[in-house]
């Protein structure tokens, strides 16, 4: 494993040209909160292929060199599955990847982004940043998501428009009774923690049940508002102890940005006060509902500011750009599952006459198509809300997904068909029935291998493809009730 030092007193940012516009500014504005604070510690994280959260906590001092100098990782962090499984033969030349840099578990380098500053006010004397990834030779390496999320804004920023997004997301909140740290209960993944509830459910949007889980909530609630966090509403869900927060929306990387530090937040607040969170989206748990993402989204004019998706008159939903947007989200629907639901689990709840989607199509204002088209003439809020996606999805692969699908219909100046009223019967493709379905689609997605790359689509295939390998492996509870007692 790599050590804590930094990588070196020349400066590794500017050697090679990697702050942008405002951020030799911003990183002096850091330090000065480091100072002003009495910080102890800051820590320094990236966003991995899944969308979680890794890296090192550095003391103040060090934090402040790494702004210049970064900070160094391992990465086999980047070789890894859901369970933590290193996927690639890293100790082989090339490291699996055909790649000098990825060989041998070296090292590549966290630049923090001074702009994501933040203080996390549950951890006394704590500050945070989000970090970009480069190998050591200056050059961004090629599955950081991050990146791949900035350079569809690039293309899009070129075609004269800018992605603007809204986030609505539902989880569990549960109160831990037992978080399973015997030893024997550890694993590669080890035991789930036993929960129970914090209200019983099924009482969509009720006062009381709000009231009930107001204690847990306004503990978040407080955190999140002093993490700078733009949060817009709080609500009580469907199922028992499921909640929703809405954020406002935002322009380009910071609705991505927000998703990655409010799970990493909710979890580790959650965790401080007795609590579980979970964004799994349906968990084996009886009674519980499943969650989703739904992603509120529209382009901007860079030109005159106005929202590119409202159409100029009459009864039409949308303008012509954002009819085309539509058809290349649904075209795209089945390769791009598995980036917005990457998970096995998240399949389980594409299902009929639910407030989920279950196959590719859209409507008007209609909560079981997987788009809703919400606004029309005059509304300066017209957009389109994508029902698909889990809460676990990988932000970054989750809007480049929608951005790059979108654009290639305007691209091709695609149609949609008509938006329906009764969707869970439209004649329409369906959506994937499980993560294997999603893996083959984007296999065969040629505008996905254009756009994104051969070698970080197979990366992600790879991964995906190691995960459903040792679920298929695993005899489960449904096996042994099925077939232990009768055969």
């Amino acid at each position: 494993m790599s050590d804590n030092r930094s990588v070196g007193s020349a400066g590794f940012v500017e050697r090679h040209g990697l702050w942008r516009d405002g951020d030799a500014e911003a990183a002096e504005r850091v330090e000065r909160s480091i100072d002003e604070q009495e910080l102890e510690v800051v820590r320094l994280s990236f966003a991995d292929q899944h969308g979680v959260l890794r890296g090192k906590t550095l003391m103040a001092d060090a934090a402040k060199a790494a702004m210049r100098d970064g900070c160094t990782m391992t990465t086999s962090l980047l070789a890894k599955d859901t369970s933590h499984k290193t996927v690639y033969p890293v100790f082989t030349a090339g490291g699996g990847f055909d790649m000098a840099e990825m060989g041998g578990a070296g090292d590549f380098v966290m630049v923090p982004d001074p702009a994501t500053f933040r203080t996390l006010p549950w951890a006394p004397g704590t500050g945070w940043m989000l970090c970009d990834i480069y190998f050591p030779n200056g050059k961004a390496v090629p599955f950081s998501t991050r990146q791949i999320l900035r350079d569809a804004l690039s293309d899009l920023a070129e075609a004269g428009y800018d992605y603007v997004s809204g986030l609505e997301v539902e989880f569990h909140i549960l109160k831990l009774e037992d978080p399973k740290l015997k030893p024997e209960q550890a694993g590669q993944p080890g035991e789930p923690p036993a929960v129970s509830l914090l209200a019983q459910g099924f009482q969509y949007l009720t006062e009381n049940r709000m009231d009930q889980l107001d204690p847990a909530l306004e503990i978040l609630r407080r955190h999140l508002v002093q993490l700078g966090l733009p949060l817009r509403s709080i609500e009580v869900e469907f199922g028992p102890s499921q909640c929703e927060l809405t954020f406002h929306p935002g322009v380009g990387l910071e609705p991505a940005d927000t998703m990655v530090l409010l799970r990493s937040a909710v979890k580790q607040v959650c965790q401080r006060h007795g609590y579980h969170a979970t964004f799994m989206c349906r968990p084996n748990l009886p009674n519980l509902f499943s969650s989703g993402w739904h992603l509120h989204q529209s382009l901007c004019d860079r030109k005159t500011g106005e929202n590119a998706f409202m159409p100029t008159g009459g009864d039409d939903l949308l303008s012509p750009l954002g009819r085309h947007f539509v058809a290349g989200l649904l075209a795209h629907a089945p390769a791009a599952s598995v980036f917005t639901t990457p998970t096995i689990n998240g399949y389980k709840r594409y299902r009929p006459y639910t407030l989920a989607p279950d196959r590719a199509v859209w409507g008007r204002d209609n909560r079981g198509a997987m788009i809703r088209a919400i606004g029309g003439a005059g509304d300066g809020a017209t957009r389109l809300e994508n029902r698909i996606g889990e809460p676990a999805a990988n932000p970054y692969l989750y809007l480049a997904s929608q951005i790059l699908s979108g654009m290639d219909g305007v691209a091709r100046n695609l149609e949609p068909a008509t938006p329906v009223d009764a969707p869970y019967e439209a004649d329409a493709p369906a959506l994937p029935q499980s993560l294997m379905d999603a893996v083959a689609a984007l296999r065969g997605s040629q505008m996905f291998r254009e756009k994104l790359g051969d070698r970080f689509v197979d990366y992600i295939l790879t991964i995906k493809e190691f995960e459903i390998s040792r679920f298929l492996s695993t005899v489960t509870d449904w096996e042994q009730r099925e077939y232990f007692d009768l055969f």
